[in-house]
């Protein structure tokens, strides 16, 4: 199909009291370890992390992909291979129109997961493959917010033009009947590779031989741990801008009130411990809250 067919994504950002996080089932799921087997091409675009900036400078914005479209050029053809949890559903609509808008033909490869945010930014593909034991997740509009219950009617308000445009976008590209699109997100319904091809998810699966495992390795472990942490910590109603300096004091090693200078390594240790320290403190206000065990 022509990527022109497809609904245009509204404009929007969170409103005041709503901020995206990460579905933990999403997170869950996702291998960070997936990706192509191949060296990418020179004008393809990779979304191998969550959709939206993170509090350690990773995370897919629409500000990285408009500038590698800009890269690539307006008329060339452009191949996106996507393994992500998902994310900031705000950050994915801006994503979804400039890969809609680009001239050039579009095609998304579904190396792993496309969970979310990430879903809905495959839609704007003319041409969708996606691996045998690779997934979509499709879900509504995702958000957490605070307030009173006035407030929390209004957001749901709010969110609900989004669910209707989610729904819009799969219905167009698929050809599925609307509503059962709409009972789909309601469910929060995961879409295997056969499935999705059978479906219209997807126009055709992805050879085998293009995605690659990676062996676990330190850095994947600790990215994958800090965004459960954060998620732990979200749940737990820890503020963002606590969240944040918790995690750029696991990031660096130091101390929270370290002074000036080049950290020793009793300093490294020290923010270390400071930091685990007060992430427990918030598994443990979890916990009380809940009643559930994070261990």
């Amino acid at each position: 199909m022509t990527i022109k067919q497809l609904p245009a994504a509204p404009e929007a950002r969170p409103c005041a009291g709503v901020q995206c996080d990460l579905l933990p089932k999403a997170l869950e799921a996702w291998n960070p370890g997936l990706h192509a087997a191949e060296q990418e091409a020179e004008n393809t675009i990779s979304i191998y992390d969550p959709i939206g900036a993170d509090f350690f400078g990773d995370g897919v914005t629409a500000k990285r992909i408009a500038g590698a479209l800009r890269n690539i050029g307006p008329g060339k053809d452009v191949t996106v291979n996507i393994n992500s949890p998902g994310g900031d559903v705000f950050e994915g609509l801006a994503i979804y129109n400039l890969l809609r808008d680009h001239r050039g033909k579009v095609t998304v490869n579904v190396m792993g997961l496309a969970a979310s945010a990430a879903s809905f930014i495959a839609m704007a593909a003319d041409e969708i493959r996606i691996g045998r034991a690779a997934f979509f997740m499709v879900h509504n509009a995702w958000v957490m917010a605070m307030g009173n219950r006035n407030e929390l009617r209004e957001v749901a308000d709010w969110l609900e033009p989004f669910d209707h445009t989610l729904a819009d976008i799969y219905a167009a590209r698929t050809g599925l009947p609307i509503d059962d699109i709409k009972d789909q997100l309601d469910a929060e319904t995961w879409i295997g590779g056969a499935e999705a091809v059978e479906m219209g998810w997807a126009d055709d699966y992805l050879p085998s031989d293009m995605v690659e495992a990676d062996d676990p390795s330190n850095q994947l472990d600790s990215r994958l741990a800090a965004r459960e942490m954060d998620v732990v910590m979200a749940k737990a109603g820890v503020p963002r801008s606590k969240r944040r300096s918790l995690m750029q004091a696991l990031k660096s090693g130091t101390p929270s009130a370290a002074d000036s200078g080049t950290p020793s390594a009793a300093d490294h240790e020290a923010g270390m411990a400071e930091a685990y320290a007060d992430f427990q403190k918030m598994v443990a206000q979890l916990t009380t809250v809940t009643g559930e065990n994070h261990d």
